[in-house]
């Protein structure tokens, strides 16, 4: 493929002139959150406290955001944006949650009735912004309010088109309208929203973190790396914030930098104990995790999960359990010698930490090859459950094939259904669902079964879906050099080079990796 040059690409899809030249410099806040402009008719001194909320709200800091909206409230009672503001850090439109009951309660502060709020919101723009919590709390199932809050957003924007918090609402809603799935068209619109904003205030924090929602994909990841280095630098003080930016480093393979981002976020004061009991549990511990395990840096991945053993998550912290299970699996697929044990009684959570738990239990019993305990998972991973979505039971069924391969009781055929249907759903973010990704291990036997260019096929499919995994780097330079693709073998090991810079000095891969080296030298 002919590589564009660095100006042409930029000028082509339109980013801002200068980005790769030198690091971006901001002047920031004194809360280190960003900087909006939202005018409005509360009392002067309800603003501070007003836009602290809206800016920990665009960073999804929704517990801090509503008690930054409550002490809005406090300094003016009659403020009635800032109830809504409350309100809406009740639902969390990317991840799917929803709280009525204390939505409503917020609203009801303000006043009884929908007629009452809207007589205390003085303005027109006001107003439009009191609908949007309206809509979304109104009556209805979930979908059709947030089609209702979609269709509220745009009328907003269409009423005020230079207010940037209103597009920036219209960005939020197109990507909440599927339920927490990735829509690819509304995906888009949203991006192209966010950008508008980012372009014109180069601080707005949730410009720049919708920017990235819309493309942490891995085809459209490179179009958000710029607003993942700004947002980073915009909101240094939300731990949300300097996460979301390994979103776009980790759809693109970028370890160093996947790493550097949640550490900081987990550095932040007040982090641990507020959201995850130990450094290495929940949802940035799980991605931390990854990346080590990526950088081939086996002993901070394994010092992680010791620490969540030692101190397990509780049950009310659901990512801190699933957290904890999905990097238990990720670290027996890539690691499985280093793995720390884990008590049974840490088998608990939702159905997804369920199923986690189980695949993981028979990656443990195939990598010491006690096949009986790997039936024993497979057993429990294709039991008949009610209450699971379409999409875990599909990955409880992947799970279970998988498992099946790794003892030879399912062929290489018998996965590839799994890889299609997989591929088929929208785009997951973050860390592999299925730790063992179905393309990696369909690669895998196929090149052990001496099918090198078949095998070489198989390892860029799966590439192509999680870009720079170490362990799909490995057997595509194995199968490309078998296969006697040079080219796409050095370009391979020159990947793991830098993937591995820093790995631990007795990596086993190393080995491998050495030898590839050699191969390709003579």
């Amino acid at each position: 493929m002919r590589l564009l040059p660095l100006a042409r690409f930029v000028a082509l899809v339109g980013l801002p002139a200068g980005l790769f030249a030198a690091p971006i410099v901001s002047a920031q806040t004194a809360d280190r959150l960003g900087a909006i402009q939202f005018p409005n008719s509360g009392a002067p001194r309800a603003q501070a406290p007003f836009l602290r909320g809206m800016k920990l709200y665009w960073s999804f800091e929704y517990a801090a955001a509503a008690q930054a909206f409550r002490e809005a409230q406090h300094q003016d009672p009659a403020f009635a944006l800032a109830y809504v503001g409350e309100a809406l850090t009740y639902t969390h439109q990317v991840w799917n949650q929803q709280d009525m009951v204390a939505a409503r309660a917020a609203l009801m502060r303000l006043a009884p009735t929908a007629a009452a709020r809207a007589a205390k919101a003085p303005t027109s723009r006001e107003r439009l912004y009191l609908a949007l919590a309206e809509a979304l709390y109104g009556d209805g199932s979930k979908p059709r309010r947030d089609t209702l809050f979609a269709a509220a957003a745009a009328q907003l924007l269409d009423a005020h088109p230079a207010d940037d918090e209103a597009r920036t609402f219209r960005a939020l809603a197109l990507l909440g309208l599927n339920q927490g799935e990735r829509e690819p068209v509304a995906y888009m619109q949203a991006g192209s929203l966010a950008e508008e904003v980012l372009r014109r205030n180069p601080n707005h924090p949730g410009a720049a973190h919708f920017v990235i929602h819309a493309f942490d994909d891995p085809v459209h990841a490179p179009l958000g790396l710029w607003a993942a280095r700004r947002y980073a630098v915009i909101a240094p003080d939300a731990p949300h914030a300097l996460h979301m930016t390994s979103h776009i480093f980790l759809a693109m393979g970028m370890w160093d930098d996947v790493l550097d981002v949640n550490r900081r976020a987990l550095s932040v004061p007040g982090t641990a104990p507020a959201r995850m009991p130990m450094r290495g549990c929940g949802h940035y511990g799980e991605w931390l995790h990854y990346g080590h395990l990526q950088a081939g840096r086996i002993a901070e991945a394994t010092a992680l999960l010791r620490a969540c053993v030692a101190n397990p998550p509780v049950d009310s912290l659901v990512d801190g359990v699933e957290g904890l299970a999905g990097a238990r699996a990720a670290h027996l697929a890539d690691a499985p010698a280093t793995v720390p044990t884990m008590p049974a009684s840490q088998e608990r959570g939702s159905v997804e930490a369920t199923a986690y738990w189980q695949y993981g239990n028979g990656l443990e019993a195939a990598a010491r090859q006690d096949h009986p305990a790997v039936r024993d998972a497979i057993r429990a991973l294709t039991a008949p459950i009610t209450g699971a979505d379409p999409r875990v039971q599909l990955n409880r069924r992947a799970f279970a094939v998988e498992l099946r391969a790794l003892i030879g009781e399912a062929t290489v055929d018998d996965l590839e259904p799994f890889a299609r249907e997989l591929e088929a759903r929208p785009v997951e973010f973050g860390p592999p669902i299925i730790s063992k990704p179905v393309r990696e291990l369909r690669a895998e036997l196929l090149l052990a079964a001496g099918q090198a260019a078949a095998a070489q096929r198989e390892f860029e499919r799966a590439l192509a879906a999680t870009p720079g995994r170490s362990r799909s780097l490995l057997g595509l330079a194995q199968a490309a050099l078998a296969a006697g693709d040079t080219v796409i073998a050095r370009q391979a090991v020159m990947q793991l080079q830098r993937n591995w810079h820093a790995a631990d000095a007795d990596l086993p891969e190393r080995a491998m990796l050495n030898a590839l080296v050699a191969r390709l030298a003579r």
